[in-house]
């Protein structure tokens, strides 16, 4: 990811912890690079054992193994994090091992692995959070989607997962308040990703919503990573339980 999106914009986390999963690849990729660069300390997450297992260059993060549909693992990594300041829920998918959601099984995985999961993650490192000095509080930041708010009949788990999740986000950031905890989500729209790449060269999936986007573009990683750096700063310290749409204007179109 390109830093060019940050070089007029001065976000300083030095000295403060992140944790990004899912930060291997796409939009947490792309998260974690942004917090890199403005000076925190990164920790992420992927399905693999170890970084070195990736392609790409992950070294300069922590790297723990976390599997969403597994809770014990979920719990370990909580355990293992000393300390933390901002946590952001990004890791997720939709059509599990490229299964059937309208099969109750997958449905169910589906929800584990974009809302349970979140949750507990949530849930484990609270206490952490809660100790945190970050100037505005310490933050959650859950990754919503156009799912979350539109029916999209491909994908019944996910988007009820991503539905659910800005439901959770309310109800966190109405009861992580008194521990000086913020909880926000984004709505992503459509962004160039591993999740989205079999649908990138398919024009009669791709030209309809660009057509319906006023901005007449897929979103980038960078179009994430901004906003999410913007929520867990001061300058969003009187922002709790709220969803923020970044599509490019897909859902306002008439």
């Amino acid at each position: 990811m390109a830093t060019g999106k940050f070089e007029q914009v001065n976000f300083d986390y030095a000295g403060y912890t992140v944790l990004v999963t899912g930060g291997t690849h796409g939009i947490g990729e792309g998260i974690a690079l942004a917090y890199l660069t403005a000076g925190a300390d990164v920790i992420i997450t992927g399905t693999r054992a170890q970084a070195a297992d990736y392609d790409t260059d992950l070294s300069a993060y922590t790297y723990y193994q976390m599997l969403a549909t597994d809770n014990a693992s979920i719990a370990a990594l909580a355990a293992a994090i000393p300390k933390l300041d901002i946590l952001i829920n990004n890791a997720g998918a939709s059509l599990p091992g490229g299964r059937s959601e309208w099969e109750p099984e997958v449905f169910e995985e589906a929800v584990q692995i974009n809302l349970t999961s979140n949750f507990r993650l949530a849930a484990a490192l609270k206490d952490k959070l809660a100790a945190s000095a970050l100037p505005g509080g310490a933050s959650i930041v859950g990754m919503a989607s156009m799912t979350s708010l539109f029916g999209i009949e491909i994908v019944p788990g996910y988007g009820s997962a991503k539905t659910g999740l800005v439901g959770l986000t309310r109800v966190l950031g109405v009861t992580y308040a008194r521990d000086n905890i913020r909880v926000n989500a984004i709505a992503c729209g459509l962004i160039e990703s591993n999740m989205t790449a079999g649908m990138l060269d398919i024009p009669e999936m791709i030209q309809p919503h660009l057509d319906r986007t006023p901005m007449q573009r897929l979103g980038v990683a960078a179009d994430i990573a901004g906003p999410t750096l913007f929520l867990t700063s001061p300058l969003a310290s009187y922002m709790t339980g709220q969803t923020i749409t970044v599509d490019g204007g897909f859902s306002v179109q008439g």
